[in-house]
């Protein structure tokens, strides 16, 4: 429990004669005043004192018990646990020229209450307002794919900028990320087409290359059969064995290209 008598020094005369009234108010309505002075803090949670409109000695107080004097005290409570909030949805033009739609989650945390407390009215509507603007003024910088393939380093920079914006406020942004990023309808289909043109254009190229292997094979094999003629007849055997493997009923007799051409020069 944080009680002791507060320091009066910096509030003038006024002030100090305020602050000892207070504490006879505080003394003549016990037990009742308890029940008003004293502050239940949580673990999470620490509180910044206004008297009479400036910060008190010793603050930020909390965890436990906190006491405040009556009529001249105000207590605001701080949250130092992480706060996450949904950025809304920002509709962005790339540096490319390219209309997304773009939805992050920011976590931040308050490190330092009483700066919290003076240097902003509120906190997360602030950091809010500010990732809106980091999150647009990145992205514009950024083109689609850069922003579709190295997300990790654009949630790196919006960080480091929101973070250098955000210490006056005694608040530090722990993380920002991208959650999706929603393309037009239109681009979704012209991407779908440029994909689909590469594949085939892929596969063109990939037939066209086993073709030539094949001539290739096929020029060498007939290269040796031309060494040696009964290499074309043990061919031709083969050829006969795996017809019959398949229990096939057409008979195919081969005939030499050289009876054929007997009859050519006849002709």
């Amino acid at each position: 429990m944080d009680f002791h008598l507060p320091k009066t020094e910096g509030y003038g005369v006024c002030g100090t004669l305020l602050i000892g009234l207070s504490h006879l108010l505080f003394v003549f309505t016990l037990p009742f005043s308890l029940f008003f002075c004293l502050k239940i803090i949580q673990e999470y949670e620490r509180a910044v004192i206004l008297r009479l409109g400036r910060i008190a000695p010793d603050s930020a107080k909390g965890p436990g018990l906190v006491f405040t004097l009556p009529c001249i005290d105000a207590m605001i409570k701080c949250d130092l646990r992480t706060v996450s909030f949904d950025v809304p949805s920002q509709e962005i033009l790339t540096k490319d020229s390219v209309t997304i739609t773009v939805d992050a989650v920011c976590y931040y945390q308050t490190k330092d209450p009483i700066t919290a407390v003076i240097n902003v009215e509120n906190a997360q509507y602030s950091t809010q307002l500010l990732a809106a603007t980091c999150l647009r003024n990145i992205l514009g910088t950024k083109t689609l794919q850069e922003i579709l393939q190295d997300r990790e380093s654009v949630d790196i920079q919006m960080q480091i900028l929101l973070d250098e914006a955000t210490k006056d406020w005694g608040i530090i942004v722990e993380r920002i990320e991208i959650k999706d990023v929603s393309l037009p309808e239109q681009m979704q289909r012209a991407m779908a087409a440029e994909a689909e043109a590469s594949r085939e254009a892929m596969a063109k190229v990939i037939t066209a290359e086993g073709e030539q292997k094949a001539s290739s094979a096929l020029k060498l094999a007939a290269d040796i059969i031309d060494e040696n003629p009964i290499a074309l007849q043990l061919r031709y055997l083969q050829t006969l064995t795996n017809i019959a493997a398949e229990r096939n009923s057409t008979i195919i007799f081969p005939i030499p290209i050289d009876f054929l051409n007997t009859f050519t020069k006849k002709k």
